[in-house]
């Protein structure tokens, strides 16, 4: 008998990957690329340090309040058109960013960036993990991922590089012909997709959007003001209700923007726990990392972005070799021994670097917190996204990635207050003092992350539909069906 069942072709397959590999290195990147680049904006524009600082907050502010919204509007009015639509909406305001004469105009063009990584981050998961049956979605996921953490941590290298080498304008410029032929040939080459058809939850729209600004705001600006300042409690305070009405929202809403009981999946929740840990520990250890280099140590942007690459240039290499151990030993185990990994060369970070410190000494530490950082970023996706029915993968790619935006965030605010109040910029002596308690605490992360992921169930996809699972997903516009569907329920 022959065998019906239409499949994804190999090419189509191709270019899922390529597209939104590229598209979200693209936006992950542009998250801390003007790190390295502020002060020459801040010559050119004439203004102050502080204000240009919004430049990264309000891509993460616009980007985090974002994305369970775009991942919803993505399920109803197909996959491919939004993040067709994020990829253009992302080039447009990096020309603007490139062409803003103010630091205002500029904020405001990096804000309206944040919304179109919004709409990128979550849908180019979601793409990509439909694409590819479940016993390749390991090593998939692993490429895609070591792109991802290469994007974080290279862009102070990229930004301090294209900035010393051409002018700040150009790290906003080159978005602009990458974008361009990403969104033509991604409305031309990617199958369209939909989630489950259910109507626009806007009250749940305003709660989330609501509730994620009240709540970067306040860690973002936590540093600045004061922990104890009344302006950053109330807009934790309102952060933490609106959030809370959201998830009495959802509970009660016939059709639900974010279905909780996805929660109530011990898998999903607690790779969603681990991704939240894993941004926060990397993004801690990176932006205090990144200050040591430059202050104590002398070097310049682009030095120290160069002797970085051990620990940012490593998950290129190993978190596909990760996705692959992952397909085959599941992916509890390494994540486990990935962050535990992290854990260790952060924490011997924490005891070597020292302002006296030679180079030398770095290197094994970083290299080894570089292997354990890739091994969550190769798994984590998969495992979370593995866990829940296709139907449900675009609101659960929602769902994590909007936690990896809070984890970055968290992170960042509280190794910033660590090394505040331990230390301060004025001498070697005394930014030693803030670091070592800093990374010591990015550590911590890791290692909770770890705990967390013990939590994870550990079965590998199979390679064809298990009596129970959850029902395959059309592709319309290419008539592909998935070749096999993973467990709703995500047993361990």
């Amino acid at each position: 008998m022959v065998d019906s069942r239409p499949v994804v072709h190999r090419s189509r397959r191709g270019w899922a990957l390529a597209l939104t590999a590229l598209a979200f290195f693209m936006v992950s990147l542009d998250l801390l690329v003007v790190i390295t680049a502020l002060p020459a904006i801040q010559r050119d524009l004439g203004t102050s340090l502080a204000t240009l600082e919004w430049t990264v907050n309000a891509y993460s502010l616009a980007s985090a309040a974002g994305i369970i919204t775009a991942a919803a509007l993505a399920d109803r009015f197909g996959r491919r058109r939004l993040f067709t639509l994020g990829l253009a909406l992302f080039t447009a305001a990096s020309a603007a960013c490139a062409l803003a004469p103010t630091a205002g105009i500029l904020v405001a063009a990096r804000a309206v960036q944040g919304l179109g990584a919004a709409m990128v981050t979550p849908i180019a998961l979601t793409i990509l993990v439909s694409a590819f049956p479940p016993e390749r979605r390991g090593a998939i996921v692993g490429v895609w991922g070591g792109l991802a953490g290469l994007a974080i941590a290279g862009g102070p290298l990229v930004g301090g590089a294209v900035t010393q080498g051409l002018d700040w304008h150009w790290i906003f410029w080159v978005n602009v012909p990458i974008g361009l032929v990403a969104s033509i040939l991604a409305r031309l080459r990617l199958a369209e997709s939909y989630g489950a058809a259910t109507r626009l939850d806007l009250p749940a729209v305003a709660l989330a959007t609501g509730g994620a600004v009240g709540l970067v705001w306040g860690l973002v600006r936590a540093n600045d003001l004061g922990w104890g300042n009344p302006q950053i409690i109330a807009a934790l305070a309102a952060g933490f209700l609106l959030l809370g009405a959201f998830v009495a929202w959802e509970r009660r809403a016939r059709e639900p923007m974010l279905p909780l009981r996805l929660f109530q999946n011990r898998t999903f929740a607690a790779a969603g726990a681990t991704a939240f840990l894993t941004t926060a520990a990397l993004l801690a250890a990176a932006f205090m990392l990144s200050q040591y280099l430059q202050v104590a140590l002398g070097n310049s942007p682009l030095q120290a972005g160069l002797r970085f690459l051990p620990m940012t240039a490593t998950p290129l290499l190993v978190a596909p070799t990760a996705g692959l151990l992952a397909d085959r030993f599941g992916q509890r185990p390494v994540m486990l021994v990935g962050l535990l990994l992290f854990a260790v060369g952060l924490a011997w970070l924490a005891v070597v670097a020292t302002p006296e410190a030679g180079y030398a000494r770095l290197v094994l530490p970083l290299l080894l917190a570089g292997v354990g950082i890739s091994m969550p970023f190769a798994t984590t996706p998969t495992a979370a996204l593995s866990a829940v029915a296709p139907m449900d993968m675009g609101k659960a790619s929602g769902a994590t990635n909007t936690l990896q935006r809070f984890g970055g965030v968290f992170g960042v605010a509280v190794a910033t207050a660590v090394f505040t109040a331990n230390g301060h910029l004025g001498t070697p002596a005394s930014f030693e003092a803030g670091l070592r308690p800093a990374l010591a605490l990015a550590a911590s992360l890791a290692v909770l992350g770890a705990l967390s992921a013990v939590a994870v169930g550990n079965r590998r996809v199979p390679s064809v539909a298990q009596p129970g699972a959850a029902p395959t997903v059309s592709f319309p516009s290419s008539k592909a069906l998935l070749t096999g569907a993973v467990n709703a329920n995500g047993g361990s």
